[in-house]
């Protein structure tokens, strides 16, 4: 393996308005729990684990349909203003 050539990383694309409708509806609901659904997000992006989402209205199943490389390259690009 060589190491001074740079990995191309690319993933499907995914209706964008889906992404952004499940991730709403995931945010809904952890705001109706009482989570800070900020934290809970970042903390479920960043480690994988499922238990940062509460299962209220479905929305811990929901969250694991979209790949968490997807809903970040989403978020960088929205963040930066070219999505």
């Amino acid at each position: 393996m060589e190491f001074d050539k740079t990995m191309n990383f690319k993933v499907e694309k995914e209706s964008t308005n889906q992404t952004k409708e499940i991730l709403r509806e995931v945010y809904e609901a952890l705001v109706e729990k009482g989570y800070n659904p900020i934290n809970q997000l970042v903390g479920y992006i960043l480690s994988g684990d499922p238990t940062y989402i509460t299962s209220h209205n479905n929305a811990r199943n929901k969250i694991r349909t979209i790949e968490r490389d997807e809903l970040l390259e989403k978020l960088v690009k929205n963040y930066i203003g070219i999505e």
